[in-house]
């Protein structure tokens, strides 16, 4: 504490020492109520504390400002700041609304000091996601040898989906699911799977407002903050996806599960000028589809040599840094090349081309994607997507926007006339039950030779400037097959 007095002890604190700490907090705490209490034009001249003091609880009062440009300063200043001590950020951790606390947790590289810890859990012989049914998992966990952490990442993988549904929302954390749910985040530290699965849920769950105060009661923003900070590009992206459906301050869209913020991931004073999206196409995801070639991790010499060039997600990396302007979105759905992969038959009929197209078209909507300039960057079957969608969008008067602010497309190995290996597929469907995407891709399917033609007339109508590219270097397909997978002449539009 700044009070004059300063004690170095070997030992610890002696009795006069700890008498002349426990004064001081006493008058700083008071002196921090006085401050609280007063309006924010009135001047603290007249109190007699130290001027770090004073700065700290002005700030924290304009926090609480009804001016939201100010209430914004304040924030920012608070994270700027690096002289405060740790009793002062503890104390104002103590004080902290839910809406200053989220505004922190998405300020770049914010002082973790300034959350409070989750809130204790009770002891329980036993942990992880068997407390939503009782004693029945570890009986059926006796029966088998698969691993708790597997049976673990298939409920969490299921709570995504009812995480997706509102009524559901409402049932899950009105059980408890939210002081659950970190309980296994904090027991599978070491699962970064599970973890991202975890926050995956959170981030669902901040899409219903009613909702926010539990979030945050359960002391998952603080958990968020720190995620955020990872080292890891996905660890980062799905908090940052979380965070941001809980900041209604400063973010009116809402990004729905597969949308992820590559960048800006955290607050910021710069102007959004345009948004570049980018979609996978088949096996793809919204991370490792741009990552570069995975490094060898064998070879550590080179690691060490490369490590500054490498990166797991370019558009994050290069793009953002390049042009900091821009709104980066990735966008992740489930694509398979054979029906035996899905993880539930009954989302088999929701994957063609036409019910993706407007499911994603409903969440771009949401994202606020449309309402300034769009680049596409498409590779794969995510490029067929990409035509879909913007036909879709001129037969929807509540699309015009996107139609009408999109600038250009880059497609990556689109096979707009389709693909040999559909073709490979389909010839051995009774072995492996070819999905509904592997069907669509057969080669001069006419439904992508109609699908093909009706962009190319809309493109030379709205003038979109397209850019293709296409394979000139086989890829490997398992340990026997080398082949082009969509050659020149089907990249060519």
């Amino acid at each position: 504490l700044k009070c004059g007095i300063y004690f170095h002890t070997v030992s610890g604190l002696t009795y006069k020492a700890r008498k002349e700490l426990h004064k001081a907090a006493r008058r700083f705490m008071e002196m921090s109520s006085r401050l609280l209490l007063e309006s924010l034009d009135e001047h603290f001249s007249h109190v007699d504390a130290d001027p770090h003091e004073v700065a700290l609880w002005v700030l924290l009062k304009r926090t609480q400002s009804t001016d939201k440009s100010t209430r914004l300063q304040a924030v920012q200043e608070l994270a700027d700041n690096h002289h405060w001590h740790d009793y002062q950020y503890q104390t104002a951790a103590q004080v902290l609304d839910q809406r200053t606390a989220v505004g922190l947790a998405r300020t770049s590289h914010v002082d973790l000091r300034f959350f409070l810890p989750p809130p204790p859990l009770p002891d329980l012989e036993d942990g992880g996601l068997w407390c939503f049914g009782g004693n029945g998992l570890p009986y059926a966990q006796s029966l088998t040898s698969v691993p708790s952490e597997k049976v673990e990442s298939f409920c969490l993988q299921a709570l995504v989906q009812h995480s997706k549904v509102q009524s559901h929302c409402d049932h899950i954390v009105a059980n408890g699911g939210l002081q659950l749910l970190q309980r296994v985040y904090q027991i599978r530290r070491d699962s970064l799977k599970i973890q991202r699965n975890i926050v995956r849920i959170i981030g669902n769950l901040a899409l219903n407002e009613s909702v926010h105060h539990a979030i945050a009661q359960s002391g998952w923003v603080s958990l968020l903050a720190e995620m955020m900070q990872s080292p890891h590009v996905m660890h980062a992206s799905h908090a940052a996806r979380a965070l941001a459906n809980l900041d209604r301050e400063t973010v009116e869209e809402k990004y729905q599960d597969g949308i992820y913020i590559l960048h800006p991931q955290t607050r910021g004073n710069q102007p959004i000028k345009a948004d570049v999206l980018f979609i996978h196409g088949i096996l793809g995801a919204a991370f490792k589809t741009w990552r570069q070639k995975d490094r060898n991790i064998l070879d550590d010499g080179k690691e060490e040599e490369s490590k500054d060039n490498y990166t797991e997600c370019w558009p994050k990396s290069w793009l953002a840094a390049d042009c900091p302007n821009l709104r980066v979105l990735s966008v992740e759905y489930d694509s398979h090349l054979s029906d035996w992969m899905a993880k539930c038959p009954a989302e088999n009929q929701r994957k063609s081309l036409a019910y993706r197209s407007q499911e994603l078209l409903k969440k771009l909507k949401l994202a606020g994607v449309g309402e300034r300039p769009v680049i596409w960057v498409a590779h794969s079957m995510g490029g067929l997507l990409v035509k879909k969608m913007l036909l879709d969008a001129s037969d929807n008067p509540e699309m015009n926007g996107l139609l009408k602010n999109t600038k250009g497309i880059m497609f990556y190995s689109v096979p707009h006339r389709g693909t040999s290996m559909a073709e490979y597929s389909v010839n051995v469907r009774y072995l492996l039950f070819p999905s509904i995407e592997v069907r669509e891709l057969c080669k001069d399917s006419p439904a992508l030779r109609n699908l093909n033609e009706n962009f190319l007339n809309m493109a030379k109508e709205k003038e979109f400037k397209v850019l293709s590219f296409a394979e000139t270097l086989p890829t490997n397909i398992g340990p026997m097959i080398k082949t082009l997978v969509v050659p020149t002449h089907s990249a060519s539009m």
